[in-house]
């Protein structure tokens, strides 16, 4: 009985450690897990002449991971470009199907997120393009 009761103190004091606020970790350790979370909701920018037009109004257009939800892709943008989006719009768009002669294909369904930023805020989509 006395080993078991050892080894109980032990679990206890492990499960403890799991519990401590997140203020008390390192959050060095945390922020490498939460970009990349980010670079995968975050597809890549779509750069069109409609999303041109729009960035006048502080609108960007990317497109998205199928299974994200607004308030994930408003936290990559906050995370990737250092901006807080004020609203973040969302369409699902169906591929479209395709014909490769006698073969029927179908492109493969997407998401895009238009995402508007507070007056006086920007993002540069255009460095690596």
């Amino acid at each position: 009985m006395a080993i078991f009761k050892d080894t109980k103190k032990e679990v206890d004091g492990s499960m403890k450690d799991l519990y401590v606020d997140d203020s008390k970790k390192d959050v060095a350790k945390k922020s490498p897990k939460r970009i990349s979370n980010a670079y995968r909701v975050l597809i890549r920018p779509l750069i069109s002449e409609k999303a041109s037009h729009q960035q006048v109004n502080n609108q960007y257009f990317f497109a998205v991971a199928m299974d994200a939800n607004k308030i994930e892709v408003a936290k990559a943008v906050k995370d990737v470009y250092g901006v807080a989006p004020i609203k973040v719009n969302m369409i699902r768009n169906e591929g479209k199907v395709r014909r490769f002669g006698r073969v029927s294909g179908k492109r493969k369904d997407w998401k895009k997120a238009i995402v508007s930023l507070p007056k006086g805020k920007t993002i540069s989509l255009y460095e690596g393009v």
